[in-house]
């Protein structure tokens, strides 16, 4: 009799172990289809106004020539806030959290690597707070 006990006792053991690792493989599962849907669908917000990007590009402005690492640049918005925003849409700056006037704009450092060919931007400021004077 005693024996039937131990045995219903494993048999509950293995049928709990058996749903906790089906759940957690389901789990693994779900995660990596989650993040490669992520990295096919990615999308950034405009510096702005901070409205996700699907398909729009910023309006910018890249200055010096693309053989140089840092380059100085503008950006002036994307379609949802340049070159009018859009009802309920704030420009503000990043970096001094001041609104950004709609014939104003965000001066940045864009940064060609030469490894990956990927390009990196470094928002300075606003035209208000970054008065960059050419030398």
């Amino acid at each position: 009799m005693l024996d039937y006990v131990f045995m219903g006792i494993a048999v509950l053991i293995i049928i709990f172990a058996l749903r906790y690792f089906i759940k957690l493989l389901i789990n693994k599962n779900v995660v990596a289809a989650s993040t490669n849907k992520k990295k096919s669908f990615s999308f950034a917000n405009c510096p702005l106004c901070t409205s996700p990007l699907y398909k729009e590009d910023l309006f910018s402005r890249v200055f010096r020539p693309m053989t140089v690492n840092d380059q100085r640049c503008i950006i002036l918005g994307c379609p949802h806030c340049y070159p009018r925003p859009e009802p309920g849409i704030r420009r503000v700056c990043p970096v001094c959290h001041s609104e950004v006037q709609a014939d104003g704009h965000l001066v940045a450092r864009l940064f060609n690597k030469t490894k990956d060919g990927k390009k990196h931007v470094i928002i300075t400021g606003c035209t208000a707070c970054c008065k960059y004077e050419p030398k």
